[in-house]
């Protein structure tokens, strides 16, 4: 059998990438998400409720479903890590979250446009969203095998790139061939799925749980053939041997205040990230009153800035290395969420608008491609920061950890959002609490070496 080179594990390895994002792209941020958000809306306003309150209603469980996902993510990931280094074998576990991935989107099918099992689809897309977070955990600790230090920035960027590439072109046919406008037509005038999909039962929308699952287990083929184990020789799969690694780490934090404060960092700024692509389409759904096409192309336009710059970051990586990069785009995302917070139908930043005026869905659309443009820098330049801070002897486990910094409070954000929507009655609101988990990972960054802890 021949010798697999090095370049093609880097592709391998890249599409892993191209594979699952779809599963944030187009179920957690601009095709299921925010259809979900409007299915309960409706479904609680048909229970009497005002539209506001129904509002909330829809994103608090919203909220609460992905706080849960989050916390088994957080606390699973550490460990799972250390398992996977005690034999030095990732592709068993991949393996095994992918089939999570593939069952837990595949079964968004069933959502039924009247809201009567909203929360056994929440259940379901939490199920696919563990699979998809642990499975990442595991290809993220093999960046460090795949190239020198000083090149992992561009290839965590080039990957992120190809990534969002691969959402996009996913979302564009969803919106040519599948997801139905109030007309009943595609995006350019087809019927839903060819005219083989019903779209006064929403199918051309709810196809999207099955897309995914088929694109990714279409596309996880190249890594399945490229990107091989190194395992260690005599070594076995051992719980108490995980727990001994994970152990020893976690107390040898104490003494790396360089890790330390990064993982902190990550934990808070990560999370305010997922918190705005979690809720960037419920909230153009519920506030700015978008339907779930218009969304899409809101993903679209999203979804090529999320490329451009994750490449651009990746090369800015290369040079100067992850810390400025990470600095740069929390800034930006922090003013992001000032505006959205501070925008209505009627008016912006308190100064009143024209009746019916486009400007709220031109700012909207500017901050989609901020979120996207930024969120993929700061997506990859944070792996190649955790790079430049893991141990070599034991990457699935530093990888872990570094799951665990940006899922153990992963509950953190829904939860804020789910609470402070309740106590303000308002979605709009109920985004604010993301402002200050920016500004805390932002604050502990100054204790992050930009080289690690050598």
């Amino acid at each position: 059998m021949a010798e697999i080179s090095a370049r093609k594990r880097i592709w391998g390895w890249y599409w892993f990438d191209w594979a699952s994002q779809p599963y944030h792209t187009l179920l957690l941020t601009f095709v299921f998400g925010p259809f979900f958000a409007a299915v309960g809306a409706e479904h609680f306003m048909s229970q009497g409720l005002a539209e506001e309150a129904a509002d909330a209603k829809a994103q608090s469980m919203w909220s609460w479903g992905l706080a849960l996902a989050g916390l088994i993510v957080g606390f699973g990931a550490p460990i799972m890590g250390a398992l996977a280094d005690t034999a030095g074998r990732v592709r068993p576990w991949v393996a095994f979250f992918a089939l999570l991935y593939v069952v837990g989107a595949g079964s968004l099918w069933w959502t039924q446009p009247d809201g009567s099992n909203l929360w056994a689809m929440i259940f379901m897309f939490a199920l696919g969203f563990i699979g998809a977070e642990f499975a990442l955990v595991f290809t993220n600790s093999q960046l460090p095998s795949l190239a020198d230090k000083d090149e992992v920035g561009e290839i965590s960027g080039s990957g992120f790139a190809f990534g969002y590439v691969g959402g996009l072109i996913a979302l564009a046919i969803m919106l040519v061939l599948f997801m139905e406008q109030p007309n009943g037509k595609t995006l350019v005038g087809l019927e839903p799925g060819l005219g083989l999909l019903d779209a006064e039962a929403r199918e051309g929308t709810r196809i999207v749980g099955p897309f995914v699952a088929l694109w990714f287990a279409i596309f996880m083929i190249p890594y399945a053939l490229w990107v091989k184990d190194v395992p260690k020789p005599g070594m076995k799969h051992s719980l108490s041997g995980a727990f001994s690694i994970l152990g020893r780490t976690i107390k040898g934090l104490r003494h790396k205040r360089s890790l330390a404060s990064y993982l902190g960092s990550s934990m808070f700024y990560r999370d305010a990230l997922n918190g705005l692509y979690g809720f960037g389409g419920v909230y153009a759904s519920l506030v700015l009153n978008w339907s779930i096409v218009l969304i899409g192309i809101f993903g679209i336009i999203a979804g090529i800035a999320a490329a451009l710059f994750s490449w651009l970051g990746g090369r800015i990586d290369g040079k100067h290395g992850p810390k400025p990069v990470i600095i740069g785009a929390i800034l930006v995302l922090i003013a992001v969420c000032v505006l959205i917070v501070n925008m209505t139908r009627e008016a912006v930043f308190g100064i009143a608008l024209p009746p019916g005026s486009s400007i709220p869905d031109a700012i909207f659309f500017g901050c989609g491609i901020l979120i996207g443009g930024m969120g993929g820098t700061l997506q990859s330049a944070s792996r190649s920061m955790m790079v430049r801070h893991a141990d070599p002897n034991a990457p699935t486990e530093s990888f872990g950890l570094y799951g665990l910094s940006g899922r153990a409070t992963a509950f953190m954000a829904p939860a804020l959002i789910a609470w402070f929507t309740t106590v303000t009655g308002s979605a709009r609101l109920g985004v604010s609490p993301l402002i200050g988990l920016f500004l805390l990972g932002l604050i502990l960054l100054i204790w992050v070496k930009p080289d690690g802890e050598q």
